[in-house]
């Protein structure tokens, strides 16, 4: 399902206009952006967590030379489904 899929589910199940599902799904992804950009969780009971993890600078190697180098530490989001989204797709 892509994004013009999930709005016109959106659309129908809640009885918007297609244009009003698509403003709702985008205030809901900039919310959870904006919350993850603080580094603060969004939990979602019933559905999963969105949460930011930090990885350390490390270094790696090239796998075509071999050589060393040196790879940034950075912020990951991710996400942890819940207890009943796994039973759902299981």
């Amino acid at each position: 399902m892509n994004k013009k899929e999930l709005v016109a589910f959106i659309a129908k199940e809640s009885e918007l206009t297609r244009e009003s599902a698509e403003n709702a799904l985008n205030a809901i992804i900039s919310s959870i952006t904006d919350a993850l950009k603080k580094g603060d969780d969004v939990a979602l009971v019933g559905f999963g967590t969105f949460k930011v993890s930090k990885r350390e600078a490390r270094t790696g190697r090239n796998p075509k030379t071999g050589a060393a180098l040196e790879i940034a530490a950075r912020n990951s989001p991710g996400f942890s489904a819940g207890k009943a989204l796994k039973e759902a797709v299981n």
